[in-house]
């Protein structure tokens, strides 16, 4: 029986590792057989990958590198944590996917669509979500509410005028992928965290 997989997306700030958490605890209470993960990283080689793409000491990394690099931990992660587990019959939630790549590489980059979905044909093909949740925040809005940009990343150093293009990018494709949800984040996390938990009980994910 193959497992459910939820992917969240969102700009820097936008609050998916918390609603992660939240949803994580109410599908504990229910007794959901789950794991949750992450991209980049996920696994080990890929958690190494990672470093190297968020490295702020590494801005001579070229565009087509960086959107290879996710490729290539993204690869690694599917065949040796996402397929395993939705093989097993596990809901696989994981904090950024292929999406992702689409909007930083592919919009904000400039890269394009079709070179960013080339790169992670697999990704989109075999291994589509079943629902990507997209937490719908504004760039400025985001990063006023996590106090400003991470130092340590490389991505979110990049300043308010290329995360303005995710954004973007992110917009586009929900007119795009009709497994790709937006989800409002107004009003509280708790607020959030019910329209999420509504959504994948209507869609029948949970």
């Amino acid at each position: 029986m193959k497992g459910k997989f939820i992917t969240f997306e969102g700009c820097e700030g936008s609050g998916k590792s918390t609603q992660i958490r939240l949803l994580s605890e109410k599908l504990k209470e229910r007794g959901v057989d789950f794991i949750v993960t992450r991209e980049p990283g996920g696994s080990d080689i890929a958690e190494q990958i990672r470093k190297i793409i968020l490295n702020p000491q590494n801005t001579a990394m070229c565009d087509e590198c960086e959107a290879l690099l996710y490729a290539a931990a993204r690869i690694q992660h599917l065949k040796e944590i996402v397929v395993p587990a939705l093989s097993c019959g596990k809901l696989v939630i994981c904090d950024r996917y292929v999406h992702s790549s689409l909007a930083y590489q592919g919009y904000a980059r400039g890269l394009g669509e079709d070179y960013v979905a080339g790169v992670n044909s697999l990704a989109l093909g075999e291994y589509a979500p079943d629902i990507t949740l997209f937490l719908n925040i504004s760039p400025k809005a985001a990063f006023e509410r996590k106090h400003g940009a991470d130092k340590d990343d490389r991505m979110e150093q990049l300043g308010l005028a290329f995360h303005e293009k995710v954004y973007k990018g992110y917009l586009a494709q929900l007119e795009k992928y009709p497994y790709m949800r937006a989800v409002e984040c107004g009003g509280t996390k708790y607020d959030t965290a019910d329209r999420i938990y509504k959504l994948l009980s209507d869609e029948g994910i949970i």
